[in-house]
Order: structure tokens, then C-alpha cells, then sequence
């Protein structure tokens, strides 16, 4: 019977920070020793790749154990479900090609007995306009078009470029500022919205900081980045337990 689900995030894949390759076999590792037959899903929470950007003929090089690796629990009847990330938001189709599910942020579930609600956590609750308004020229289509009309090696180095300025490549650790936190804001907002259906648990990646905080009856999830260790989720809805790794 398969009663277990994990979620992973943030694991930016191709990141020149601490020891990418190492970084890349423990992930390899970690998906190999998933119990494909006690399995019933893996979430991918987002930034799974540090940047990837496809166009119709041409995707990433590299992270051929990785994607073996997910096809092979994939053929051993576990889905796999993704979320883009801030960083990984140009997937069109590929991923879909090679039997792996979509799913928009907030997306609500219910496992065994209890009700869920996960995604990568960026741009969730209230302000953060500055980053809203990127995000929104992210994810725009005219946008994401006049992009792919750069060459390959061009749009690479950019996005490259891009990523190599971000807080995670200088090694700072957000300081998660607890129930002033928008993304905290946003779960309260939820269970107050949704009192007829509410969240037992809400998991989300992006802050690149661990947070397990009470939210009403309800608790709120962060996973942290994989670049000094491995981190991931696992619930078992055959005995309702929540395991932090």
C-alpha cells in the first residue's frame, strides 16, 4: 500500500556555490532511496534547478542522473509533481514529456486524513509589490517570447549571470521574521477564507531557512536549500505522521 508522500525544494541544481556535483549525487541518492512501493507522490516545491529555461528544441544540458532518476520512480508507479520556483519558471513542456505533473501554487490536497496546501512560497501574502511586478514580467508570454529570441548561449549566460547575484550564491541566511512574515499572513488568511475546508499543514520552500510555526490550529512548513545538506519532508498517511529530515 502506498501511503507515504515527500516533498523536496530548493535543491538549484547547477549553482557554483559550496560543491555543486556533491550537491547533485545526494539528491541522486535521495531519489534512489525513496520506497518506490510504499510511494504515492514526490512533490518538486520549486528551484529544484537553479535556472532553467527551455525553448522548443533545445533544454538544459547536464542532470542526466537526476532525470533517470526521477523517470525510474516514475516507471515504478510514483508521481511526480512539480512546481516552478523563482528560478526554474521557464519549464514548458518538457518535464510534462517526461511523465511529470504540473501543479500551480497555492495548490490544496487532501492525504489521508489530512488537508494540505503547498507550492514554493514566493510572491505569497500580502505586499512585496517590487517582487510581485517581476514575478508577474516572469511569468508574462509576450515577455517569455521576445526572451527565446535570444540565442541559447546568450539567454544562459544572462540567467547564469542573474542567479549568481542572488542571496543564496553570497551564502546569507534569511532571517525569518515569524508571524510578520507575509508568507504567514497568507496561511492565516487561508484558514480564515477556507473555515469550512482548513489546512493541517502548509509546506513551502523559497525562504531558504527551516520554519515550523503554529499558524491557528494549523502548522506552517519551510523547507531549507540543499546546499550544505540534504532537507525534505515525508508524511505517511497510513499512520498520520509528519517526519523533518
Amino acid at each position: 500500500m502506498r501511503t507515504l508522500t515527500y516533498f523536496i525544494s530548493d535543491v538549484h541544481l547547477g549553482l557554483d556555490v559550496a560543491d555543486p556535483a556533491a550537491r547533485e549525487r545526494r539528491l541522486v541518492d535521495f531519489l534512489k532511496g525513496i520506497p518506490a512501493e510504499k510511494t504515492a507522490t514526490l512533490y518538486l516545491l520549486g528551484d529544484i534547478w537553479d535556472f532553467w529555461y527551455e525553448y522548443r528544441d533545445v533544454v538544459p544540458k547536464g542532470y542526466v542522473r537526476v532525470l533517470s532518476a526521477l523517470l525510474d520512480l516514475m516507471d515504478r508507479g510514483v508521481r511526480v509533481c512539480f512546481f516552478e520556483g523563482n528560478h526554474d519558471i521557464w519549464t514548458y513542456h518538457y518535464f510534462e514529456e517526461l511523465g511529470m505533473e504540473r501543479r500551480t501554487q497555492p495548490y490544496a490536497l487532501t492525504i489521508g486524513a489530512r488537508r494540505f496546501v503547498i507550492g514554493h512560497g514566493d510572491g505569497l501574502g500580502p505586499g512585496m509589490w517590487g517582487y510581485k511586478l517581476m514575478r508577474w514580467g516572469f511569468h508574462n508570454r509576450v515577455l517569455q517570447a521576445l526572451f527565446s529570441t535570444l540565442h541559447p548561449y546568450l539567454a544562459f549566460s544572462l540567467g547564469k549571470g542573474w542567479s549568481r547575484k542572488s542571496r543564496l550564491s553570497r551564502r546569507e541566511e534569511y532571517h525569518f521574521r515569524g508571524t510578520d512574515e507575509p508568507i504567514w499572513k497568507f496561511c492565516d488568511r487561508y484558514n480564515r477564507q477556507h473555515a469550512d475546508a482548513p489546512a493541517d499543514y502548509f509546506i513551502f520552500g523559497h525562504y531558504h531557512c527551516r520554519v515550523d510555526l503554529p499558524v491557528g490550529k494549523a502548522r506552517l512548513l519551510m523547507l531549507k536549500d540543499w546546499m550544505d545538506r540534504s532537507n525534505w519532508i515525508r508524511y505517511d498517511a497510513g499512520s498520520d505522521t509528519l517526519e523533518v529530515f
